[in-house]
């Protein structure tokens, strides 16, 4: 019986060259299965302009494909097997919103600049490419938030307010150099009754998924698993990873895993980031080490995509059917500028 792996695979075959199908770390197993590429948010924006395919497929949430559509070559086209799969931390940033606390900030006479975490908007990541700004993920948000202190004499960092802690906290910028601004749907809520003045700036956001890991679940793991190495994403508020034995990018997560099952052997890792990716860690590495979550945490969002979409987008392809990803053509340049500034700085 042909099953929906094996449609799959068939129009692999049949697109050859024309076609890459690219997912994010936190996609099912059965998603990850049929990637030619998978990463974290920064190494699928590396990628893309290397891509030669017609089609890229780009497995995760909207705002990837966005980012993939600003770096794709002129000619290529990004699908997305699921558009409605969105990130709930980049709804929180409103870009009218956004928009107007820029403009706030700016009445203050201060050189501020903004730095938006890969997770908003095209129309949030065109904002900060016009004011001067740049893209972040969370494995270079501290080399990006030092880039914009050498610009500027504060810097306004949208919309995770806990990644933004824990970079903070790397870079040595104590709490009273910080403030987490107060906002309403008009924008800064009382301007004049808060420390604007202050070097780092913080939109009050947050991931729904990382955001749910608390102090306490830290000390349940290493009464649940004595001796054990713990490991979350900076996503997690700064309580929670400071009492982490260590905290970094997805990436960085999977090359722990992968260290401490060659130099640990019959040790455990517990490991706190979406659930997907730590199963997926525990099962490579089950015959060196244990590899354990620090608490249930599944995005609802990423699960939107499924095997059975990814067939039906690339059925649309085979078939000349799939309506490809757009971008606005006036967010285009400011957004795309947004995002070439952080592959510069990093060196690409």
């Amino acid at each position: 019986m042909n099953t929906t792996a094996d449609a799959i695979a068939a129009i692999k075959k049949e697109l050859g060259r024309d076609l890459c199908i690219m997912g994010h770390h936190y996609q099912n197993d059965a998603v990850i299965a049929h990637c030619d590429i998978s990463g974290d948010s920064l190494e699928l924006a590396r990628r893309v302009p290397h891509i030669d395919a017609a089609h890229i497929v780009l497995c995760g949430v909207y705002f990837m494909g966005e980012s993939a559509s600003l770096l794709a070559r002129e000619g290529q086209t990004v699908h997305l097997p699921e558009p409605d799969a969105d990130c709930l931390m980049s709804a929180m940033i409103p870009v009218r919103l956004a928009r107007r606390v820029l403009e706030q900030l700016a009445l203050t006479g201060r050189d501020i600049v903004p730095v938006a975490y890969a997770n908003s908007s095209l129309a949030v990541k065109a904002l900060t490419g016009e004011y001067g700004g740049a893209v972040c993920t969370s494995a270079n948000a501290e080399i990006m938030l030092a880039w914009a202190f050498r610009r500027a004499e504060g810097v306004i960092f949208m919309p995770d307010k806990n990644l933004g802690h824990n970079i903070a906290n790397r870079l040595g910028i104590p709490e009273n150099e910080r403030h987490v601004l107060r906002i309403d749907g008009r924008g800064l809520i009382e301007p004049a009754s808060q420390p604007l003045d202050r070097k780092l700036l913080l939109w009050p956001g947050a991931c729904s998924i990382h955001a749910r890991f608390r102090p306490e679940f830290v000390e349940q793991a290493r009464s649940r698993y004595p001796g054990c190495r713990i490991a979350a994403h900076p996503e997690c508020r700064q309580e929670v990873i400071a009492l982490c034995d260590a905290a970094g990018s997805t990436s960085f997560l999977i090359r722990e895993a992968a260290r401490v099952a060659e130099s640990a052997p019959g040790s455990a890792l517990v490991i706190g980031t979406e659930e997907n990716l730590v199963r997926r860690l525990a099962e490579r590495h089950r015959d060196k080490c244990d590899i354990f979550p620090l608490s249930h945490a599944i995005c609802p969002e990423m699960s939107k995509v499924t095997e059975e979409k990814l067939l039906n987008v690339l059925e649309g392809i085979a078939g000349n059917r799939s309506e490809p990803l757009r971008v606005a053509g006036n967010l285009f340049e400011p957004a795309r500028l947004s995002l070439t500034r952080m592959l510069e700085v990093c060196g690409k």
